[in-house]
């Protein structure tokens, strides 16, 4: 019997990077810990993790190209897949021109560098601009905020909350989450230590989440209302004339105009709205503002509404007011090992360069938004999508308007699937070409490191090796664009490209290379986040844009939006937001016995008031209705959450015919998805408003 072996690795499954001790005899894995010496995460572990053995040993898993025939799924050779998808694709381009193939990445590849670094070389031999991604389902306000703020997408501040006093958490629950464009393994022990060195916690948020519960204050408010609550704290500084731009006195661009678009929105005119008092505002801006050091954090529920843009915009400016800006404590930058900001001084985006051929909505960030992507292939004429590439997404469950994007791919001349199962996106393709994946892949945080509260740097290499007939995910794109240009191969490979940015990057002088890590399996701690904003910083004048005009000029259609609320919840009385689950991580993890067993987790959260309203109890079964669908699921009533607000967790609605996810299929739970609607969107960028959809529920029979 051979001996026991150690292996340490970063999780891959979501953005919190917790290091890992994988105990394994050969191919056979003992165990899954949290690695103690990994600098960044210091041990902790989800449950998420322990799972990682359960998708290598898959029975489920694809492992060789499979093609749709008439008598059903037939295993076919890579050359063979790989020459069909390229003839394909260029026919289909030169029968309807380039654009009329389409690609989309889903969250999965921002956790593989492989891909990160190879896609721009597919993008480019593939020609096409209509693109699209899970960016525009999350957080898409981020990039935007940055963009018209510090001139790059990617240089996103996050909460330095290992030296902050004050953290103020709006719409994001990262007890559960550890962290979203915040990596932060233990999110909890990190708050416990805010607490124990005399500071504060506070969430704002419908519901009385995880976090909310372990935070020293809770601010229930109303969905889509947090532009407002901003808004008003930033009045309440001004007027009070408690503003500080401290050390970025002198590089700050329009404090004038913010005070003057903000006079208006006093706490007195939001309260009511916001559901909540003008007192209490105004004391939780004071209590920010006297704070030795504080940061606002706004996640989920603030990005993914229609008022996504400003409210991204509004929690920078509020910690930029308040002296809390790239500075110990605040929203800081961090200084990761391999650079994603490059310098393009005078070029800030290309927002706008293009607008859908549908629905006129705005291109950022080198896509479209995935909420019109249904509209782009069901609408007919010049432009209209003919093939789409899906690549390690699934948009049938976890976009806006899930049944009509699969009807929609239903109806697509040609589409192909990289991906390891047959799920309710990948069922419509007509070739699937299955990648090796997270043990058997090498990792490094290419993306999350950049949102990281800590920098560190740390490489895995793979736990097993893959097989002779499997490639990796970067070996597939690679292929097919050497397919579809005609071109060799020159054999460069991501290995390369990442230690050629290591040498070149913030510490290449310290000897940064993929050697250095190598030599270090549990990671590099490159030391807490310091200010660097100023030489990072991409605006053609080196200044900060406190006010760009594309947010103020926003500011009317907020405005509107809070004068015709009582008209709009009369045909839809109650408003729907989405939850996270500890066990889940949208749409992928599923088909883990271990993660998916117990007492089912999809259920419509109601406030105790309301369920009597409507005389339900609890448990029993509950019909939720909005403008584009319908879905039946069981009711849990409890007062963790606003009156006239219900819960529903994403990411779920496996068990449906056409897949062979078996685990995933024997799961009661729905897609929150098939009822949310994809014209719901944020207008300034584009991303998914799923939270805030207006809904009505009702009664039907059934028992959990």
């Amino acid at each position: 019997m051979s001996e026991i072996q150690r292996h340490y690795r970063t999780c891959n499954i979501c953005e919190a990077m917790c290091g890992l001790v994988i105990e394994h005899r050969g191919r056979e894995i003992l165990s899954i810990k949290g690695d103690k010496e990994d600098p960044f995460s210091q041990g902790h572990i989800c449950p998420k993790a322990v799972a990682l053995q359960d998708y290598y040993t898959d029975p489920d898993r694809l492992k060789t190209p499979l093609k749709r025939t008439a008598d059903g799924w037939q295993d076919i050779s890579w050359e063979e897949a790989i020459t069909e998808i390229a003839q394909r694709l260029r026919a289909t381009q030169q029968a309807h021109g380039q654009n009329a193939v389409a690609v989309y990445l889903g969250n999965p590849n921002a956790h593989n560098y492989g891909n990160a670094l190879t896609l721009p070389t597919f993008f480019k031999a593939l020609g096409t601009f209509n693109r699209f991604s899970s960016a525009s389902a999350d957080q898409l306000p981020h990039h935007v905020a940055s963009n018209f703020m510090l001139g790059a997408g990617l240089l996103i501040p996050v909460p330095d909350i290992d030296r902050t006093n004050f953290w103020l958490i709006i719409g994001g629950n990262p007890v559960v989450s550890n962290g979203s464009m915040m990596s932060a393994a233990g999110v909890e022990r990190r708050m416990k230590a805010i607490q124990e060195r005399g500071g504060k916690v506070a969430v704002v948020d419908p519901r009385r989440t995880e976090t909310a519960k372990k935070a020293d204050q809770h601010l229930f408010i109303r969905p889509e209302t947090d532009a407002l609550l901003l808004l008003a704290m930033i009045q309440t500084l001004f007027s009070e004339q408690r503003v500080s731009l401290r050390h970025l006195a002198d590089h700050v661009d329009g404090l004038a105009e913010l005070e003057a678009v903000s006079r208006d929105f006093t706490p007195e005119r939001v309260a009511h709205t916001c559901g909540t008092t003008a007192q209490t505002i105004r004391q939780l801006a004071l209590d920010f503002a006297d704070a030795d050091s504080a940061v606002c954090y706004s996640r989920m529920g603030a990005s993914t509404q229609t008022f996504g843009g400003l409210c991204q915009w509004l929690t920078n400016a509020l910690n930029i007011i308040t002296g809390n800006f790239d500075r110990a404590g605040g929203a800081m930058f961090p200084q990761p090992a391999f650079e994603m900001v490059r310098p393009k001084k005078g070029k800030p985006g290309n927002y706008g360069r293009f607008n859908s051929r549908v629905r006129n909505l705005p291109y950022f960030n080198s896509e479209f938004p995935v909420a019109t992507l249904a509209d782009e292939i069901l609408t007919s004429g010049e432009g209209q999508i003919k093939a789409l590439l899906t690549i390690a997404g699934n948009p049938v469950l976890s976009s806006p308007g899930g049944e009509r994007l699969a009807h929609a791919l239903e109806s697509l001349d040609f589409m192909v699937a990289v991906d390891i199962y047959i799920n309710e996106t990948t069922q419509h393709a007509d070739i699937i070409l299955p990648a090796a994946t997270g043990l058997e892949v090498p990792h490094y945080d290419l993306f999350f490191n950049a949102f990281a509260v800590r920098n560190t740097a740390k490489y895995s290499e793979p736990l097993f090796p893959k097989k002779d007939e499997q490639r990796y995910d970067w070996e597939i794109l690679k292929a097919l664009s050497l397919a579809l240009t005609g071109m060799a191969d020159d054999d460069t490979t991501p290995e390369q490209i990442l230690d050629a940015g290591l040498k070149q990057g913030a510490y290449a002088e310290q000897g940064m290379s993929l050697s250095t890590l190598r030599d270090n399996p549990h990671g590099v701690d490159l030391g807490a986040l310091q200010p660097c904003l100023m030489q990072r910083i991409q605006t053609d004048d080196e200044r900060i844009v406190l006010a760009p005009d594309f947010f103020v000029a926003d500011l009317p259609r907020l405005s509107r939006w809070q004068q015709e609320q009582d008209a709009l919840r009369e045909h839809f009385p109650f408003t729907l937001i989405s939850r996270r689950l500890a066990r889940s991580h949208n749409t992928w993890t599923q088909n883990s016995q271990r993660l998916v067993k117990g007492k089912n987790p999809v259920t419509v959260q109601m406030h105790s008031d309301d369920a009597a309203v409507l005389n339900v109890q609890n448990g029993q079964q509950v019909r939720v209705a909005s403008r584009v669908g319908t879905i039946e699921l069981p009711v849990v009533i409890n007062d963790d959450i606003l009156p006239g607000v219900v819960s529903i967790p994403q990411g779920w609605g496996h068990n449906r015919s056409g897949t062979q996810m078996h685990v995933a299929q024997s799961q009661p739970g729905v897609s929150i998805n098939d009822i949310t609607d994809p014209n719901r969107i944020d207008e300034l960028t584009g991303n998914a408003a799923f939270n805030g959809t207006p809904v009505a529920i009702s009664a039907v029979s059934g028992e959990l």
